[in-house]
Order: C-alpha cells, then structure tokens, then sequence
C-alpha cells in the first residue's frame, strides 16, 4: 500500500514537473529569452529526472524484479531516458541543444504511459517465464537506451533537413535573377531600381542571418551524429544480449521472430547512417535522410510490433483506452 501510493505521487509529481518545464519551453520560443526562465528549466528537468528515478526504484522493490515488464513500464524507462540524455548533454554543452527535444519527447512517452494505456497495464504483474531471467536488465534496458538516443538524433536530423530546406528556398527567393522578375512584372523597372537601393543596405544582416543559419545546420549535424552513434552502439549491445538471452529461453540465437525482424532492420538502416557519415559525399543531408528514416523505422519496432501482438515478444502487446 505504501508503495502504490508513493508510486502514485511520484508519476503524477514527474509528469506535472514535465509539464510546466515544457510551458516554460514555450514561454522562451514566444518572449525574448529570459535567463531565469532557462534556468528552471533545467532545474526542472533534473528534478523530472530524480522523480523517474524515484518512480522506477519504488516499482523495482515493490514488483522485486526490473521495472521492465510490459510496456507501460517501458514506456516510464522510455522518458527516464529523454531526461538523462538531456542531463548527460547538458554536462557536455552548456547551451544544451538537445533540450528541444529532449524535454517534449520526455513528456510525450509519460503522458502516453499515464492516460493512454489501460489501468490493467500500469499494474506490475508476476513474470512470464521467458523474462525470468538475468538478461532482462541488460538486454531490455539497453534496447530502450538506443530507441531514446537514436529517436533524439533522428530528431535533430529532421530539423537539420527543416533548416536546411528553408535555407535553399530564402537564398533563392533572394537571389537577385528572381528579385529582377518579380519586381519587373509587377511593379515596373523605375520602381525596383529604387528597391534594390535598398535592399543592398541590408546586405550585411542577411549574411548574418544566413551565417547564423549554417552554424546552427552545423551544431544539428554534430549532435545528430554524436547522439546517434551512441544509440547504435546501445542497440548493438542489446541485438547480441538479446540473441544470447534468446538461445536460454527458447533454444536458438535467432529466430526471425517480427520484433527481431524489426530490431535488425533498425539497426541496419542506422549503420547505412554511419557509412555515410565517413563519405563527404553522402555528409549533410543524405545522412539526415537516411536518419529521418530511422526516425520512422524505430516507431515501427518498439511501438508498431506491440500493436499487433504477435511472435515470442506477444507479452508486450497492449491495449488502448477507451475514449
């Protein structure tokens, strides 16, 4: 009983913490930067991070195994590492330029967790036999780390793409062949003469403007990359957990079951994103396409999969509830 109600604080604790973190967020984008607001946020965020962890802890010793049953608890894992990806990246880049993501992807999968699955899946149920096992920590708290990093990379990946598209189409639009047409056709030589004056005047901004813009595609591109090898390097550690801890429970490394079929197709897409990283000419956006694909492909294999219920991975299906 004191367990149910400390778990019960806790998630709704962490998800109010979550939520006004994401308000202040917004307060940012929609007014001038204001330093305080920035800073509790980030308080805000840490203290998101202790109450999952908190949460996490109380249901590990309550349940007496791994939080990591079924996919509401997943999905609670999910969140815990949004925020200790933010946490870590905060550490390394004081301007932390995952906080855009990290944050709402936080609030996304506990939210989820919270109101969009079944009472019956937020209870911690007794173990299936196939889980019953050492590998449980090791193989499923890996696999959940690299869907939390590769998702956060392919994130940055597709606001790189969103930059970059933008960038093409301002630099195009002011281009001075296509300034003559439209000023000629609609308001006469003598009058865009006259706008060109001034458009020279402002010259200087929009260098600033587009240096600003290529600074920020590059910052995207490198966090993309930095976040998205460590996911890989987490979902490899955990493919080879997982066929170890297979060949335990039901005999084979490998067994061509759909969540497996998923996870290798996953992992494949992400090691194109690496050999393409080391090509010049496949940098930039070529790689941000292939990882806004994998944005896709991981949704696919850790939420699509469960949906149908199928396969030796049937026990993390769920349903929904009602409206």
């Amino acid at each position: 009983m004191i367990f149910a109600t400390l778990e019960h604080i806790l998630t709704h604790l962490s998800f109010s913490i979550i939520s006004i973190v994401i308000t202040i967020h917004l307060t940012i984008l929609l007014v001038q930067e204001i330093i305080g607001l920035r800073n509790s946020s980030e308080k805000g965020m840490i203290a998101t991070f202790f109450s999952i962890t908190g949460l996490l802890i109380t249901r590990w010793i309550s349940s007496r195994h791994f939080p990591l049953s079924n996919l509401y608890e997943s999905l609670i894992f999910l969140s815990w590492s949004f925020s200790i990806i933010h946490m870590i990246s905060k550490i390394l880049n004081h301007k932390n330029d995952l906080s855009a993501i990290t944050a709402p992807s936080a609030i996304f999968t506990q939210g989820f967790a919270t109101s969009g699955l079944s009472s019956e899946m937020h209870q911690s149920a007794r173990l299936v036999p196939a889980l019953q096992s050492q590998w449980l920590m090791m193989h499923v708290s890996m696999m959940l780390l690299s869907y939390a990093a590769l998702l956060c990379g392919s994130l940055l990946s597709v606001a790189f793409l969103v930059i970059t598209f933008r960038k093409n189409i301002d630099i195009f639009c002011k281009s001075k062949n296509f300034l003559i047409f439209i000023k000629s056709f609609f308001f006469g030589k003598i009058e865009y003469l006259n706008e060109k004056r001034s458009v020279f005047k402002h010259t200087s901004f929009l260098s600033f403007g587009n240096y600003y813009k290529y600074q920020l595609t590059r910052r995207l591109d490198y966090w993309s990359y930095r976040v998205i090898s460590l996911g890989f390097t987490f979902l490899t550690i955990g493919i080879l957990s997982g066929a170890v801890w297979a060949n335990e429970a039901w005999g084979s490394y490998w067994n061509w079951d759909p969540k497996e079929t998923w996870a290798f197709i996953t992992w494949t897409i992400f090691a194109i994103y690496s050999h393409t990283r080391t090509n010049q000419n496949f940098k930039g956006i070529n790689s941000a396409l292939v990882a806004s694909i994998g944005f896709l492909i991981i949704w696919i294999c850790y939420f699509g999969i469960n949906l149908l219920g199928i396969g030796l991975h049937s026990y993390g299906s769920f349903t929904l509830t009602p409206n």
